[in-house]
């Protein structure tokens, strides 16, 4: 299946703020499970974008706005085919025994300590004996029961967390976002000293699909290694295992390595964060242009900064 991809990104500053210096995540990645075909980036005020890799291969868009501004705006524009996703149920998948010793042949550290985001708490082990969560059966076959107990255990609800939002608030509340489901799944993954990292991108909502996640916002969910079958991709959101309406991204620890946008602006204004995502086939109509909805204002609470004050962006929360 061949996806067009159109996310469109757009801050408001009031009163204006002086240079603005950012950097996107939103290429599509290029692996065996997808090809990223064609990709654009505009930027409005006109700005110079350069590109690089970061530590994990996911590319990074970075530019600088020198002039006094009240927006910018952000248009990344991508089609990407995507694979038929693996029969996971009828491959060979390793045990205990053999995973460990995988895992201690590669270099996977990174992927089995603590994290920004996905920390041992004390809601976190609470959880984990109330799943009975050890190492037994298995490996894929405990992952797959513990995507399905996730999807169980914690509702789905929108704008109940915040970016920033340590797992202990969806844990406390047993509801948060795609960005919740997928931190409290690499935490407990990795107590089970399994390599787990956190896969930032699209989901496709087809018309006979059922999932829970909202269409028009970027996604996000986990991928584990388990061995013989390599990195295996869950979704506790949605219950799913990878399929082809998955659309990868970014990849990292957590959250914090890939935001879709950060940065930092001079001036400390009021601030109004704006998005818009429509993902479709390529063979489909294209749908109808939505303009972008405020996922996020932030207000002053003191009086306008000098100019060189610099001020951190507001990131794009994952839903």
């Amino acid at each position: 299946m061949i996806y067009l991809i159109r996310h469109i990104t757009g801050f408001r500053y009031e009163p204006e703020v002086g240079e603005s210096v950012m950097e996107v995540r939103l290429q599509p990645r290029s692996n065996t499970q997808q090809r990223c075909l064609t990709f654009s980036l505009d930027v409005n005020p006109r700005a110079t974008v350069s590109v690089h890799r970061d530590f994990y291969g996911n590319a990074v868009h970075h530019f600088d706005i020198p002039g006094r501004h009240s927006a910018i705006d952000v248009i990344a524009e991508a089609t990407v085919e995507t694979l038929p996703a693996r029969d996971l149920e009828n491959i060979q998948h390793s045990g205990w025994e053999e995973l460990d010793e995988n895992v201690a042949a590669g270099d996977y550290w990174e992927m089995l300590l603590p994290s920004h985001f996905a920390q041992p708490t004390e809601l976190l082990e609470q959880l984990r004996q109330e799943l009975h969560l050890k190492r037994e059966g298995s490996p894929f076959e405990l992952l797959k029961t513990l995507n399905t107990s996730l999807y169980n255990l914690f509702d789905y609800a929108p704008n109940s967390t915040r970016v920033d939002s340590p797992i202990d608030e969806a844990l406390r509340s047993r509801c948060g976002v795609c960005q919740d489901f997928a931190h409290i799944m690499i935490a407990l993954v990795r107590q089970l000293q399994i390599p787990c990292r956190y896969v930032s991108g699209y989901l496709y909502h087809g018309a006979k699909s059922h999932d829970r996640s909202t269409a028009g916002a970027t996604h996000a969910w986990v991928e584990a290694y388990l061995g013989e079958a390599g990195w295996v991709e869950f979704d506790p959101t949605n219950d799913l295992l990878s399929c082809e309406r998955h659309i990868r991204v970014a990849e990292g620890r957590d959250y914090s390595d890939v935001p879709p946008t950060r940065g930092v602006h001079k001036g400390k204004p009021e601030t109004e964060l704006l998005v818009s995502v429509t993902v479709s086939p390529i063979d489909a109509p294209r749908p109808e242009e939505l303009g972008p909805v405020t996922v996020m204002r932030s207000t002053r609470s003191s009086p306008p900064a000098p100019d060189s004050t610099v001020q951190q962006q507001q990131h794009q929360q994952q839903q």
